[in-house]
């Protein structure tokens, strides 16, 4: 007997509220700044010092980050995109 693999796929479409695309805007913007700043303190590490940062070193300067003044509209969104 032969098994035969069936594969299928699902296309979904999102239409979110004027609200919720204000909220997604601010998120995804959120998450493009917090993506740049990571990557240059990793950058930046590896590049003058050759050390690696973990994504445990990279969650405290997050937390570091968030208690700023230019940073700390990062606290008004979720943090688990974050």
């Amino acid at each position: 007997m032969v098994a035969r693999l069936v594969r299928r796929a699902f296309k979904y479409r999102f239409y979110p509220t004027d609200a919720q695309a204000v909220e997604l805007s601010r998120t995804f913007g959120c998450v493009r700044k917090v993506y740049n700043l990571a990557l240059q303190a990793r950058t930046e590490a590896w590049t003058l010092r050759r050390e690696r940062v973990t994504y445990n070193a990279t969650s405290a300067l997050l937390t570091g980050w968030k208690k700023t003044e230019d940073l700390a509209y990062l606290n008004e969104v979720s943090s688990v995109p974050l």
